[in-house]
């Protein structure tokens, strides 16, 4: 190669690489001023967010289509972990971008107790014998953390799904993609089991009287009722304080569990219109 052309190539690469740089900072600083709006809210829905983890996370995700994103999403039960992975994909199939990224919920991994709860005759009775659903040991995570890694390496998986009603575990009913950002959402996602698989740690704190009020609603859609009701919400916060509360010091990002889903929507809208206009600008 001519010294001419190698001339040329170092400075095509170096006009890309500046523009790239250029791209990053754009990105970064838009996304400083939208999270700047937000903690004008009354209710903001970022608290907290590592600075350096933001530019790692456009320059090593955004601008690096083959690399993959694990996020690990977790807070207590009803603290809004699932409507927030909810109205982030809604913004998310929005934009086409339903193909880049593919969730797992750790409730689709519950052990079946179904033959258990018909023996106890009740979920009142069930409770009597000692157990909890709401112990780490109540899921499934050996499974799901073999389910994320098979995705990490490029590898569909077929999860379950639980029934809250009947205590049914229902294997293979969902085919999950090995797509660019996998999102894990749950109760235990960032505990010992599975913390080491996720680039980005997510935390939602909601305080205590807001997710009783939501526990108590949800119990009764799935069956739960009267002291039963009752029995299993003591064994959700007093479990809560030893296997989920302290996992908050993993967390990279802490997420307000008030926020409606109309915001979360919203952010994530305008964050991804952001990245879009700088990446359709620099290509």
């Amino acid at each position: 190669m001519s010294k001419e052309s190698l001339t040329v190539r170092k400075n095509n690469i170096t006009d890309k690489e500046a523009n790239t740089s250029i791209a990053v900072f754009k990105i970064v600083d838009g996304i400083k001023d939208i999270l700047e709006d937000d903690r004008q809210q009354k209710q903001p829905l970022v608290l907290s967010l590592d600075e350096k983890l933001l530019i790692k996370i456009v320059k090593d995700f955004v601008f690096n289509k083959h690399k993959q994103c694990m996020i690990g999403i977790t807070g207590e039960s009803a603290s809004g972990k699932t409507t927030l992975v909810n109205y982030v994909s809604k913004a998310l199939r929005k934009k086409l971008f339903n193909e880049s990224y593919t969730s797992l919920c750790c409730d689709d991994y519950y052990k079946d107790t179904s033959e258990e709860l018909k023996a106890a005759g009740s979920y009142e009775n069930l409770y009597k014998t000692g157990f909890s659903f709401d112990k780490p040991d109540a899921i499934n995570l050996e499974l799901m953390r073999a389910h994320l890694i098979s995705l990490k390496n490029g590898c569909g998986v077929n999860a379950p799904e639980y029934d809250f009603v009947t205590c049914e575990s229902i294997p293979n009913r969902s085919y999950k993609n090995p797509t660019q950002a996998i999102l894990a959402e749950g109760l235990y996602v960032l505990g010992e089991e599975l913390v080491d698989l996720f680039d980005i740690k997510v935390y939602v704190f909601t305080p205590f009287e807001k997710i009783k009020e939501r526990w108590f609603t949800r119990a009764i859609l799935r069956g739960k009722t009267g002291s039963a009701a009752e029995h299993q919400f003591n064994d959700v916060n007093a479990t809560a304080q030893i296997y989920i509360r302290p996992t908050m010091k993993n967390a990279d990002i802490v997420i307000n569990g008030l926020t409606s889903a109309e915001y979360i929507e919203e952010m994530t809208t305008r964050i991804i219109n952001l990245v879009d206009d700088v990446l359709n600008f620099y290509r």
